[in-house]
């Protein structure tokens, strides 16, 4: 009994390692090895500037709808060749009447009162697109200046039939939050790069990424992450989803941990929804290289390496009481001891949260429980049928 459980335990502690820490130092080295094989020659074609349309699916975006068109108009490729259409359906905040002043100068508004969620805005929205390259991106992200033209670049080569944007976060100073999410992101963002210079992407982020028009398929009505299936429908097609830093969407970071867990949760049980809709994906006989990745990256943070913290604490527990709680020369007693400040000084962290003091040190272990806990939460409530396709909005911090 105790051998099966130190056996189990180091099991899912691998998984936990590995889904976290562990991809990235082997996708790492899998690209340094490519690199020596390899030298990837880079797909430009001068003077290629095919048009674009800039879709935004909005909900109640009144606050930033000024902004997010003067940052549309600003950006660094020929303006004709930009094409911007908004789809606003549920928004009674008085967001398509401000879009309506701007329909001189080529903004094209479609409402309708009923809100049927976005991905419902994105499949109605789509007959309106009639160039080859459609660039989704939120009402409330600003773009980087050659987002456009850095996301075109990469459809030169036609195998790619995605392009995957980065998502950045606006902090302030001593923003602890706003911190940890950035920290999250900029690791993210590296993982990106590596997949992309490996194969493929795995997933795009709604802030900011294209597609291939031709390629759009109408998603079911109840899906929960739109991006995320979106892009890698394309990349099952045989297409890859290719990545650059440099075309960017920024926003400002959730207020605090509390709103940015309402926005994991969703995320979460949209991830489940996900693996289950892209069951096929899991074949990596047929996917090969793509579901490696997208097992490594994404079906493993969603699936197992939540439950994976929850086995290791309990078995530590058993071996812990079983080495005896004095015992300093069983490793298994150091081990949940460790377990045991990580997670006092996650609650540490909630506490000074709840307070609006915010200790920068703390948040690590927070940000990285709460976010599993989310992953939890998200599986519940997606079984349960209780999460909606309508977005509950997160507050975002102020600048």
């Amino acid at each position: 009994m105790l051998l099966l459980c130190k056996i189990l335990f180091w099991i899912f502690l691998f998984i936990v390692f590995y889904a976290y820490i562990g991809y990235g130092m082997l996708l790492y080295l899998m690209v340094r090895i490519k690199r020596v094989i390899r030298k990837k020659k880079p797909v430009h074609q001068d003077g290629y500037e095919p048009p674009v349309t800039l879709f935004v699916a909005a909900y109640n975006e009144k606050d930033y709808a000024d902004a997010k068109v003067a940052n549309s108009f600003s950006l660094d490729y020929p303006a004709e060749k930009v094409k911007q259409v908004w789809v606003t359906d549920g928004s009674d905040d008085g967001t398509p009447e401000l879009l309506q002043k701007y329909s001189t100068q080529g903004v094209q508004v479609y409402h309708k009162p009923e809100r049927g969620g976005k991905i419902g805005a994105m499949n109605r929205g789509i007959q309106f697109v009639n160039t080859p390259i459609v660039i989704f991106s939120d009402g409330n992200t600003m773009l980087g200046n050659e987002s456009i033209r850095r996301i075109v670049n990469l459809f030169a080569d036609p195998k790619v039939g995605c392009v995957a944007g980065e998502k950045r976060i606006y902090r302030k100073e001593k923003d602890a939050a706003a911190a940890t999410e950035g920290v999250y992101w900029k690791y993210e963002s590296l993982l990106k790069k590596w997949d992309a210079e490996l194969y493929s992407v795995v997933g795009a982020a709604g802030e900011l990424f294209a597609i291939r028009t031709e390629l759009f398929e109408e998603v079911e009505k109840d899906t929960l992450l739109d991006d995320f299936i979106i892009s890698l429908r394309v990349a099952m097609k045989g297409y890859t989803i290719q990545y650059d830093p440099e075309a960017y969407a920024i926003e400002t970071a959730s207020a605090n941990v509390k709103e940015e867990l309402k926005r994991k949760v969703r995320i979460a049980a949209g991830g489940i929804q996900s693996i289950i809709r892209l069951a096929p994906l899991l074949n990596i006989f047929k996917y090969g290289l793509l579901s490696f990745q997208y097992i490594s990256h994404r079906v493993l943070r969603w699936t197992l390496a939540p439950l994976s913290l929850i086995l290791i604490f309990l078995i530590n527990l058993f071996l812990f009481l079983n080495a005896g709680i004095t015992n300093f020369s069983d490793m298994y007693v150091w081990l949940f001891y460790g377990q045991l400040a990580f997670y006092i000084l996650a609650a540490i962290g909630w506490y000074f949260e709840n307070k609006a003091v915010r200790i920068k040190a703390l948040f690590i272990p927070y940000y990285f429980t709460v976010m599993n806990l989310a992953v939890m939460m998200g599986i519940k409530r997606y079984f349960k049928g209780s999460q909606s396709v309508n977005w509950e909005r997160a507050k975002r911090a102020t600048k």
